[in-house]
């Protein structure tokens, strides 16, 4: 899978660079050091994942994110937020931007290459610890989505235990159901919450309450 990584430090770059090249499956095809470079080089070479920093000259983060990934974005990429702050209120925003991902600059080269490798195989749970450190302690959340459609209980049951960072295996095994339910209660979730990814429905179950 091809990977591109924006960070304004220089250090970091590299060190990613130097973890995600060692993967056999990983290739990075891009290093840059400011936001519209980053644009600019993901547009051109549609890598599988982009390893965003939040802080970066000329565009931020943020920005970056909705101009890859965010509403309205036909064929949007995979964006994975990499800071260095755990209780980040522009990690929200990330979210809301089109972010399917969180990593801190501190996790380690075993959790950045899964979360790379979450990543790209379309799962937004990079690690559910900071996942959930990060949306239950947002400090400025704003109104929830608007549901389309009322969840039933077992589907709270589930939206609550996706918010906690349970993969879909956990899910089956708290719930005593098979995968595959599991699977068809996340589709009608994704439906009902006009969410994008799991990490959307993590923050929809923080900002509504139901976590409570």
């Amino acid at each position: 899978m091809k990977v591109l990584i924006a960070d304004d430090q220089e250090l970091v770059r590299a060190g990613f660079t130097m973890i995600l090249d060692a993967q056999p499956d990983i290739e990075v095809v891009a290093a840059v050091a400011d936001g519209a470079a980053a644009v600019q080089e993901a547009r051109r070479l549609r890598p599988d994942v982009c390893l965003l920093d939040i802080r970066m000259p000329k565009l931020d983060g943020l920005e970056v994110t909705r101009l890859l990934a965010g509403p309205g974005v036909p064929d949007p990429m995979r964006v994975v937020i990499v800071t260095t702050f755990d209780l980040d209120e522009y990690v929200y925003g990330a979210l809301r931007a089109g972010a399917c991902g969180f990593l801190l600059k501190d996790s380690g080269p075993a959790l950045l290459v899964e979360a790379v490798r979450a990543a790209a195989a379309g799962d937004a749970l990079v690690s559910p610890s900071v996942t959930v450190r990060l949306l239950a302690h947002l400090s400025h959340p704003v109104a929830p989505r608007t549901v389309n459609e009322a969840l039933t209980e077992r589907e709270l049951d589930v939206v609550r235990l996706v918010a906690r960072g349970r993969t879909n295996q956990e899910v089956a095994a708290d719930l005593f159901v098979s995968l595959s339910t599991v699977k068809t209660h996340l589709s009608s979730i994704f439906a009902k919450l006009g969410a994008r990814n799991r990490v959307e429905i993590a923050a929809w179950a923080w900002e509504s309450g139901v976590m409570a």
